[in-house]
């Protein structure tokens, strides 16, 4: 078992006039994977450093297992960190590297053999145990520190931001090396990443943190449909989502979205939200993924009502599609489009922004009018 269980958790620093990490309350299932995301500074790695013993609880409890564990050492906890940096010693060989814990522990030496040779298969670095470090890429450096952590056996497996030294090529090849891993223990990861992309393909659940407190904790398809706030809707997602500033305004039984240029009619299945969220309707934030800013050729007749006229500022291709990024007044709107499009930087389009797939927030507080106000 390998349950973990944050129970309102903080963090202080001395002379800091605010928590690093703020109220942090979760339960991590045994055999879950947990990606904690956001930018610099949200506390994500800090809250992982007092999970593995590192830093220590200002105020709350850490359990892991169910056994509270906020004044256990950190060998002690039954965990193996993989860190940034490989943390490898130069002098050793690949296999005394990830031996080493083991021989500490006073284990037996062919259980020792056994553990490093079977976590040196599963990661493809069987050929390389005779090795130094010095002899290795960064790619297989880490493989190493994921062996060294494998053969631990852990209850949890613990890792701050351990692709950030890569390559993209090789961040992509030992991501999939980590979630192959995962699949086939089936132990509890608990993940630290600035990277959304790391954090959408590897996640069962991710946690999004904004200056120490949890913004929305929701399965990665959950997190990119579904997000509870203007932070979370900007933050996931590349390119990020458009936002237009503007007023939510009732004419003749029917809402529309309005802005200096722009008049939207809202699809009814929102109405309940307007009426019932309390929200001062003349600061609203309307905002739609990339995709569901569609041109002209692409429209259905069904979005007439939704067209808007732009002209388009900067064109991006990305292989498999292209992005359009089309002014309208002093508003950019980004539309993903078919890779090989006509269109050409200077032409002027049709835009049909899908309403039906809209998201609406309170500008006030950044909430989400479509999300219940429940945290996933």
């Amino acid at each position: 078992m390998g349950n973990v269980k944050f129970h309102h958790v903080y963090k202080y620093y001395k002379g800091e006039p605010v928590p690093s990490v703020n109220d942090f309350h979760l339960d991590v299932a045994d055999g879950e994977f947990l990606v904690l995301v956001g930018p610099s500074g949200c506390g994500k790695s800090t809250t992982l450093r007092m999970l593995a013993g590192l830093e220590e609880v200002s105020k709350g409890d850490i359990y892991i297992d169910g056994k509270f564990t906020n004044f256990v050492s950190p060998k002690d906890r039954d965990i193996a960190m993989v860190f940034q940096n490989y943390a490898l010693y130069p002098n050793l060989s690949v296999y005394e590297n990830m031996a080493l814990g083991l021989q500490l522990r006073k284990v037996a030496k062919h259980e020792i053999e056994l553990r490093v040779n079977r976590s040196a298969k599963m990661l493809e670095i069987s050929h390389l145990l005779s090795k130094k470090p010095n002899q290795l890429s960064g790619g297989q450096k880490q493989r190493v520190a994921l062996g060294r952590a494998l053969v631990r056996e852990p209850k949890a497996f613990l890792m701050d931001e351990p692709l950030s030294n890569l390559d993209a090529k090789l961040r992509t090849q030992t991501r999939t090396e980590i979630i192959k891993m995962h699949s086939q223990l089936q132990t509890t990861f608990v993940y630290v990443t600035h990277d959304q992309t790391e954090a959408m393909t590897m996640g069962t659940r991710i946690v999004v943190m904004k200056d120490g407190k949890i913004q929305q904790v929701a399965p990665p398809q959950q997190l990119y449909d579904e997000p509870r706030n203007l932070f979370v809707a900007g933050f996931i997602g590349t390119p990020q989502m458009n936002f237009l500033h503007g007023a939510v305004a009732s004419q003749d039984g029917v809402y529309y979205f309005e802005t200096k240029r722009l008049k939207l009619r809202i699809p009814e299945f929102y109405y309940p939200r307007f009426e019932s969220s309390g929200a001062n309707l003349r600061q609203i934030v309307l905002g739609l993924r990339p995709e569901h800013v569609v041109c002209e050729n692409d429209a259905s007749e069904g979005w007439a009502d939704w067209q808007i006229g732009a002209s388009v500022d900067m064109k991006e291709p990305m292989g498999s599609d292209t992005y359009l990024y089309a002014k309208v007044g002093e508003e950019t709107l980004i539309a993903r489009t078919e890779a090989h499009t006509p269109i050409r930087v200077g032409d002027s389009i049709k835009l049909a922004l899908q309403m039906d797939k809209a998201h609406f927030f309170d500008w006030e507080n950044g909430d989400s009018l479509r999300v219940p106000g429940e945290r996933a």
